[in-house]
């Protein structure tokens, strides 16, 4: 080994690299999160220690994602520690309303600025207003999510649902602690705070489970997601007039596997890695495309977002407390601006307006309840809101109006149903792929408890054994850049 370029190569390995951000399915992070388990174990029994460890790893964590914007965790956090304290200890209305006015400004002005500022200026261009020139501005990794979580803090407090953190280390550690940072679960103050002072105990069963979540992330993440995005899907969204309506809508519903695999395998791994250091984070996808109407999906995609949405934005404008027009206009304003959460663009906002709507249709029809009269009504609604969910995706992934509008043509115009058996030969790892996403989504509930139940029973050989097999099946897969979660972009 050449020492004088170990040391060079070394400091560019754990410098911010913004072309090679830190991904839980890099093979850095396997390094790096080998490193915190190894360490971790002396610090398991000291509360200060153990947080003070975690905190500087999950900073640099984020450093390694977004380089010096980890700040704005730190300044994000100090804002909102402060104020919780203020309006907690405040018995006057006024300032109480103050802090909190001023821990939504600041938490709302972070993530205004890095993620909406040019579509705004973009917006006012198209209609007019003005000629603004877009602005250089760089997109700090999950902004969306620690915000939101740092931002739902404050205003449990002002509810009087909480009780403020005294030590700025601890609140700092549950606002950035790695696992869950750049892509979710969105976690409660109420339900992690506490889990911090306790003593550090990961069961057999919790190891078992923990492997169980970080094998099928990966696995869903790197083999399903990656693969058939860049194969198939990838290509037929970039240009769909060169493919026919058949391949279009197997790009689409390929798409909604996609997403599940991409997202739902980043919240498998991220439960799966904070569970391994002893920390329980909530689920966060509960077989979405088993929901029977629109209302049953948004209690199981994206489960963390969606309560949020409920309990902070759909409560806060009056939920169903003020007649059913009014509850109507809640329910689509808060998948609307939901929609806006997911991107600046208007496209967003159509897809969260057409949630929105769906809600407020089904509410209206009593569609929930309609469900539950069989298993005959149960599977009608299932493939309605399936099809009807599969259908926004095309607003959700398209980069424009035009891609949208092209691929609708081409379903309709030139669907051509004989080219299916050609992509299923032109494609036959694809075609594989996709079925085995929706196999393993649509398998029942007791099947991964006895997955989980057999990894926790194997022997150490037989889990690293197991380990192994899966790295090696992933690096057979993997493409020559490593692909970043889809929902880091948000």
């Amino acid at each position: 080994m050449d020492l004088n370029s170990f040391a060079p190569n070394l400091i560019e390995l754990i410098k911010y690299n913004p072309l090679q951000p830190l991904l839980f399915n890099s093979g850095f992070f396997l390094f790096f999160f080998l490193f915190i388990l190894v360490f971790y174990r002396f610090f398991w029994h000291n509360y200060r220690a153990k947080v003070f460890f975690l905190t500087t790893i999950s900073l640099y964590f984020y450093y390694k994602s977004s380089g010096v914007f980890f700040v704005l965790i730190i300044l994000s956090s100090i804002i909102d520690f402060i104020a919780g304290k203020v309006i907690y200890k405040n018995e006057s209305p006024y300032f109480r309303k103050l802090f909190l006015v001023i821990s939504l400004v600041m938490n709302l002005g972070i993530l205004g600025y890095f993620k909406y500022t040019n579509f705004f200026l973009d917006s006012f261009n198209q209609l007019g207003v003005g000629s603004f020139d877009m602005l250089d501005i760089f997109l700090p990794v999950g902004v969306s999510f620690f915000t939101f979580q740092s931002m739902s803090y404050t205003i449990d407090i002002y509810r009087g649902q909480l009780k403020p953190e005294n030590k700025f280390t601890d609140f700092l550690f549950f606002v950035s602690f790695f696992p869950q940072l750049v892509a979710g679960p969105i976690v409660r103050a109420s339900d992690f705070l506490p889990q911090i002072k306790n003593d550090v105990y990961v069961s057999r069963e919790d190891i078992g489970r923990a492997l169980f979540l970080i094998i099928a992330g990966l696995l869903k993440k790197a083999v399903i997601a990656d693969y058939i995005s860049i194969n198939f899907v990838d290509r037929v969204f970039e240009w769909p007039t060169r493919f026919t309506g058949v391949e279009n809508l197997l790009a689409l519903y390929a798409y909604t596997i996609q997403l599940y695999c991409d997202f739902s395998g980043y919240s498998d791994m991220a439960i799966g890695l904070a569970l391994l250091l002893g920390f329980k984070l909530p689920i966060n996808f509960n077989s979405p495309y088993k929901a029977a109407s629109i209302t049953e999906f948004w209690q199981r995609w994206h489960i963390s977002l969606s309560s949020w949405l409920r309990d902070y934005l759909y409560i806060g404008l009056g939920g169903n407390r003020k007649g059913n027009i009014r509850t109507y206009v809640n329910l689509i304003l808060t998948m609307l601006l939901g929609g806006l959460w997911h991107g600046a663009s208007w496209r967003m906002v159509i897809w969260g307006l057409i949630q929105g709507t769906a809600l407020a249709v089904e509410r209206k029809l009593g569609i929930k309840k309609w469900t539950e009269r069989s298993k005959l009504h149960r599977f009608v609604g299932f493939l309605i809101t399936f099809n009807l969910f599969t259908f926004t995706l095309l607003f959700f992934r398209a980069q424009s109006h035009e891609i949208s509008l092209q691929m609708l043509s081409q379903m309709w115009n030139y669907f051509n149903p004989e080219v299916f058996m050609q992509f299923v030969e032109g494609y036959p790892l694809v075609f594989i792929l996709i079925i085995i996403g929706y196999i393993t989504h649509f398998t029942p509930q007791s099947w991964e408890v006895r997955t989980q139940e057999l990894i926790t029973k194997l022997p150490l050989v037989g889990k690293a054994l197991l380990i192994t097999i899966v790295i090696w099946l992933v690096a057979q897969f993997k493409s020559a850049d490593i692909q970043p979660f889809i929902y880091f972009q948000f």
